[in-house]
This record gives structure tokens, C-alpha cells and sequence, in this order.
């Protein structure tokens, strides 16, 4: 269960490792949210959101760009999400609170999330993958 920061040219890149599909792209959420909002995070407010598709990376890719549309037209910072997978995708619970200037500013823009080398693997018990924001 780590985030790591790797290397990259001109982007942030990280490498997630979890012990199952719900915590690795529920850290892979933490990761997202860490750079665009370093502080402090409270949980005052619960989202529901649901994502679909077939194949398990294009269901992160999902995921996470969905995850950074709602922060950015809803102005919602997610401090914590719980994921559960369906048949079809994943329902996940977001736990946050509205935008704060004063609080949440100080971060970095993404403006998306790459499918470039995006691939979850299995090693023994581990899962992981490598992500790149687009900053």
C-alpha cells in the first residue's frame, strides 16, 4: 500500500501499489488529489459516483477523469473514496468538501489523465500501476 513518485520529463508520475483492485484505485485517487490540493482535507460532504467499461484500465482511466471533472465543475475536493466493483464498472463513494481558496489552494493543474503506459499488474498478492497526470 504506497504511492511513489517517479521521475518524468514533463509531467507527475506515480507508481500505486495496493493489495487489492478497491485500494489501488482508491489510492490512485489519493495520488490525483494530493497534487492537485496538498493540505489539509475534511470530509463534509458524500458523492456517489458510478463509471463503466470493459477493460480494467480503461475503468481507471474513467475513474480518474471523471474524478477530476467533479473537482473541477463541482468545485469539490475529495479527501477519501470507497470503491465497490459491478458487474458493469465500479460505484464509488466520494468523501469531501467544497473548494476553499485559503485552504486548498497551492497545488498543481492537471489538466487530464494519460493512458500512456497506464497498466494495472499483478505480482503475488500486490497490485500496481504507474500513472501520469498531464500538468
Amino acid at each position: 500500500m504506497s504511492i511513489e513518485e517517479l521521475p518524468h520529463t514533463a509531467d507527475v508520475r506515480r507508481r500505486i501499489r495496493a493489495e487489492s483492485r478497491e485500494e489501488l484505485f482508491s489510492l490512485a485517487a489519493k495520488a490525483m488529489f494530493a497534487v492537485l490540493y496538498p493540505g489539509e482535507c475534511d470530509h463534509h460532504s458524500e458523492k456517489t459516483m458510478r463509471v463503466d467499461a470493459d477493460e480494467p484500465e480503461d475503468l481507471l482511466w474513467e475513474f480518474l477523469s471523471d474524478l477530476l471533472y467533479t473537482s473541477e465543475v463541482e468545485s469539490f475536493v475529495v479527501c477519501e473514496t470507497v470503491v465497490r466493483f459491478t458487474e458493469s464498472g465500479l460505484v464509488a463513494t466520494l468523501r469531501g468538501e467544497p473548494f476553499q481558496r485559503e485552504k486548498h489552494e497551492g497545488g498543481r493543474e492537471i489538466k487530464g489523465v494519460s493512458l500512456s503506459g497506464l497498466a494495472i499488474r499483478t505480482t503475488g498478492d500486490m497490485m500496481s500501476c504507474d500513472i501520469i497526470f498531464d500538468i
